[in-house]
């Protein structure tokens, strides 16, 4: 399905899926292929419901022909010069580059985000895989004094084949970041994308099917079982999976029953924002929204949705927060000037909305949000409006759980030892922002916020080399800069004897 300009709307779009629906296919082994068992996923627009296209239903067979595909391919690809690796990914770029309108009018249609949130998301992929193109000569051992009759040094290798299975929120992304150290590293892949957003993905394969060996990136769809299928194959050493805390813990017990297994987890997150006295308050509350990421309509692990605000400032923040949630353009997630699209399924939706429900019926305040947006343009597709509750306390379920949706809560603090209590009070510890002009409050509340990365007078930030990743039930592993390179490779001493 090629798109020469991308659409001006979700019904210029809907038009086009209506003449040109997707018929995606998997990768595995440098064809595209169905799935053995003949079922497919369908795909619909979460902003009109409209129907946008199929992917393959894989069964455990196909998930293993997929590995047996990748195992094969591993050893000569390891073999290539790094340079020659590094050249691969900087074509995959090329060609990723000439197809960027397409991926991201898929990116829209089937996740809902607004496409300025999107947009960013394609330029972020390039600048990976050029990223770890050249970062693949830092891939280095060490050598190690000893005695003076031995050389005693280590090397980097490959685990071999590695399992990539990624969520909804960030599909392109997910499926690129997850790519670009592996192979640089020598691994092949087999990735297994959201069957909630899974049309970028199968595209993604089409364009390295042109570009990459056979066999060195697999792209398999399907359900939870297709995930578990790769989740337990004993040949597939090392994974990585972006999702929630539940289905993390169910990847680490089902991986630990067929072998002993390497896994990076990035799960979910109730990040705290902390303001002192001292803060703006209205540039906290463009942050409070800005950290909120509701261009994905808050479906973001990293969203800061806790807001803790002094006592001194509270009033003012929340009165100043509201006015800048209610202002908040919802709408076509293909409009330029929408600030926030449509939640990706209904019962992702229905989810939030209990949420909401919650919070109202254990005395939270309502003031703003909370409902679905009203006019012609929202009967269909998956809506809520940006959504905040003050006067929340620590103990309600709004404070505690993590949402995944537009859904900001405020809570009151007076006491540095409360705020600190209060903010690592819950099972996560992904994120994290400190608002203060004192810089040493910012840095002790930093160094005690249990979070794995903190921001300071800022939010949703994110730069090239810099880790990333959760304390807590909220990850393990860091990805991003070299450690996620290292990561990907097992490290081998050699001794000689002179």
């Amino acid at each position: 399905m090629t798109h020469a300009h991308l659409p001006t709307s979700s019904e210029t779009a809907a038009q086009a899926f209506r003449e040109s629906p997707v018929n995606g296919r998997m990768l595995i082994g440098g064809e595209l292929v169905e799935s053995s068992g003949g079922a497919w996923i369908e795909c619909f627009n979460p902003a009109t419901e409209d129907y946008i296209g199929k992917v393959p239903k894989a069964t455990e067979a196909d998930v293993h022909q997929a590995v047996d595909a990748a195992e094969k391919a591993q050893v000569s690809w390891a073999q290539l010069p790094m340079q020659e690796r590094s050249n691969y990914l900087n074509r995959l770029a090329d060609a990723f580059t000439r197809h960027a309108d397409e991926l991201l009018m898929l990116e829209v249609a089937d996740s809902g985000n607004a496409i300025t949130s999107m947009k960013p998301d394609l330029a972020n992929c390039v600048e990976r895989l050029r990223y770890y193109a050249g970062l693949g000569f830092e891939l280095q051992g060490n050598t190690i004094p000893g005695a003076t009759d031995k050389l005693h040094l280590t090397l980097r290798e490959p685990y071999g084949v590695v399992g990539r299975i990624i969520a909804f929120n960030h599909p392109i992304a997910m499926a690129v970041h997850g790519m670009a150290s592996p192979l640089v590293a020598g691994n092949t892949v087999v990735l297994k994308p959201s069957d909630q957003c899974p049309l970028s993905a199968v595209r993604l394969g089409e364009i390295a099917r042109e570009v990459l060996p056979p066999g060195v990136l697999n792209v398999v769809t399907g359900d939870g079982s297709a995930g578990n299928a790769l989740v337990r194959h004993p040949r597939v050493k090392r994974l990585s999976f972006i999702g929630s805390v539940h289905t993390g813990m169910a990847i680490q017990r089902s991986a630990a029953e067929v072998a002993v297994k390497n896994i990076s987890l990035e799960l979910g997150g109730k990040n705290p924002f902390i303001v002192f006295p001292d803060a703006p308050v209205e540039k906290v509350a463009a942050a409070a929204v800005a950290g909120m990421n509701l261009g994905l309509q808050g479906q973001s692990c990293g969203s800061t949705s806790r807001l803790f605000v002094h006592d001194a400032i509270y009033d003012d923040v929340v009165k100043a927060v509201t006015e800048r949630y209610k202002a908040l353009r919802v709408g076509d997630p293909f409009d330029w000037s929408t600030q926030m699209g449509a939640l990706n399924t209904r019962a992702h939706l229905e989810r939030v909305q209990q949420f909401v429900a919650s919070a109202t019926s254990e005395g939270a305040r309502l003031v703003a949000g909370g409902e679905r947006p009203a006019g012609k343009s929202f009967e269909k597709g998956h809506w809520l409006q940006p959504t905040v509750f003050a006067d929340v306390t620590p103990q309600m379920r709004v404070a505690r759980e993590e949402i995944f949706g537009p859904v900001l809560s405020i809570l009151r603090w007076s006491d540095v030892e409360e705020v600190i209590a209060m903010a690592n009070a819950v099972e996560y510890g992904l994120t994290a922002a400190v608002w203060t002009s004192d810089i040493t409050q910012a840095l002790r509340t930093a160094k005690r916020v249990q979070s794995g990365f903190v921001w300071v007078n800022g939010v949703n930030s994110h730069v090239r080399a810099v880790p990333f990743g959760g304390y807590k039930n909220s990850g393990i592993g860091r990805e991003r800069g070299i450690e996620e390179l290292y990561s990907y490779t097992e490290e081998k001493s050699v001794q000689i004897f002179l």
